[in-house]
């Protein structure tokens, strides 16, 4: 049963958006960069360079402290270990399927990734952090961050001391679409990426959704979620504290309370309003229209209850405050990031704990997880294959490709059964079903060939 129910959910389409978003792009496609400059400076009153020269980059990180530096370094180590691990593995592989059938597989990182960086409500270090880091780690030859100067002018001093670190090759003092345009047409930069990733608000993420195809992107996400599972032995000012701390992230962020414990149930629905009243006011306010229109507290009957309820949100993040965690590891499976046990929440993930927080939202956690060193690398295969291969290969090909109709698919097999076997060419092309060998008559029977295999088997090196 619900203690509370949401008024609103994250799903709700805004068609508002879409159009807006279209005509941006629009207008950027066929102004480039002199609508980016004009946009920057209707939009976020900035008349600045987009593309920022290395000197005004390398003048704006002298603003941030050696203690902000630390933690940034910190922060991005942890993140590059993570990132590390993941590219390890997956791996490259070559095997032999049948003699002389050699199958494999290469890992090509993309040339160029935009990661987009917001810089709105608050200037988010962890997202350079995440997104350059990993792209990096990938071996992504071009890394380009993108990011809305603040009111003042220009990009947070923090973000750009980050994108220094963990490996960003440029930086565009621009947000909102015309970054997501810029960094798909390659405007300022000459790089126009394959890849874009990153975090953003409601045109950010639509400006992805439309031009995927054209790019890969990471996620089309929606608002931040959370959820929190608590038994009876759970603190329920813990769980609501961890609640309260997502909800200032927007004013349409849910956050979700699922309890096998009534009590504790209560007792967080007491306290979340009472720590919000506590928060600063911007953070305030932003968390009590969120808490309002899309908290929901949940009562399950036992914990299988819980399982099912949290699966069908399949929220971004998700804690969980119960005994026995190692069943709950077990039995969840939809989420973008799991936090297990009391001591470990979701601002360890956002910040700096190592694995990447750029995670699903709206129920893709269904079908997909977050970010990660993957997203940057494409898994190509290849293949190769003998002569003596083609005896069998080339009839089962032909074959198939003659019971679906494909005719022009089996001659493909057909020419090379009777370029590679000329001695048993009639056989094999009844193997594979040709009706006549006209279509291969320039590989006659009689013609003695020269084949590799042959000349191998003259020199002495056949079998070596």
């Amino acid at each position: 049963m619900f203690l509370k129910k949401a008024a609103k959910t994250a799903m709700t389409d805004d068609a508002s958006t879409r159009v807006v978003v279209e005509r941006l792009l629009k207008q950027i496609e066929e102004g480039r960069e002199a609508e980016v400059a004009k946009l920057c400076k209707q939009m976020d009153k900035y008349e600045g360079d987009v593309l920022l020269t290395q000197e005004s980059w390398e003048e704006g990180i002298k603003e941030v402290s050696q203690q902000v530096r630390k933690d940034i370094e910190f922060a991005h180590a942890r993140v590059k270990g993570f990132a590390e691990k993941q590219r390890e593995s997956l791996t490259e592989f070559e095997c032999e399927f049948s003699p002389g059938v050699f199958a494999g597989q290469k890992i090509l990182p993309i040339t160029t990734a935009g990661c987009y960086v917001p810089g709105g409500r608050y200037a988010h270090i962890a997202s350079a952090i995440m997104t350059v880091t990993t792209a990096r780690v990938a071996g992504v030859k071009h890394v380009i961050v993108a990011s809305p100067p603040r009111p003042g002018g220009g990009v947070a001093p923090a973000v750009l001391y980050a994108a220094k670190i963990c490996g960003a090759d440029k930086v565009l003092c621009c947000g909102g679409v015309q970054a997501i345009a810029s960094l798909n047409q390659g405007l300022f930069t000459g790089c126009p990426a394959e890849v874009i990733v990153g975090p953003g608000n409601k045109y950010v993420a639509e400006a992805k959704r439309a031009l995927f195809g054209s790019m890969g992107i990471d996620l089309i996400a929606g608002p931040t979620e959370s959820a929190v599972i608590c038994d009876d032995n759970a603190d329920p000012e813990m769980a609501a504290i961890d609640m309260v701390s997502q909800a200032e992230h927007g004013l349409n962020s849910p956050c979700w309370i699922i309890s096998t414990s009534e009590r504790v149930a209560k007792a967080c629905l007491e306290a979340v309003p009472r720590l919000i009243a506590l928060l600063p006011t911007n953070a305030r306010e932003a968390a009590e229209a969120s808490w309002g229109d899309y908290g929901e507290i949940y009562v399950a009957t036992d914990r299988e209850d819980a399982v099912r309820q949290s699966d069908l949100y399949a929220p971004e993040h998700l804690e969980v405050h119960c005994s026995d965690l190692d069943w709950w590891l077990k039995n969840l499976k939809n989420y973008g990031s799991l936090f297990v046990g009391e001591e470990t929440c979701i601002t360890y993930g956002d910040k700096c704990s190592g694995p990447n927080h750029v995670l699903p939202t709206m129920g893709a956690a269904r079908y997909t997880g977050g970010l990660n060193v993957h997203k940057f690398l494409k898994v190509c295969s290849y293949q190769r294959m003998t002569r003596e291969a083609n005896r069998e290969m080339g009839t089962v090909a032909a074959r198939i490709s003659r019971f679906e109709g494909m005719e022009g698919h089996a001659r493909a097999g057909d020419a090379r059964l009777a370029k590679y076997f000329p001695a048993d060419q009639d056989a094999l092309l009844q193997e594979a079903g040709a009706s006549g060998i006209e279509h291969v008559a320039a590989y006659p029977p009689s013609k003695k060939m020269k084949t590799a295999d042959n000349v191998n088997a003259s020199a002495g090196v056949a079998g070596a």
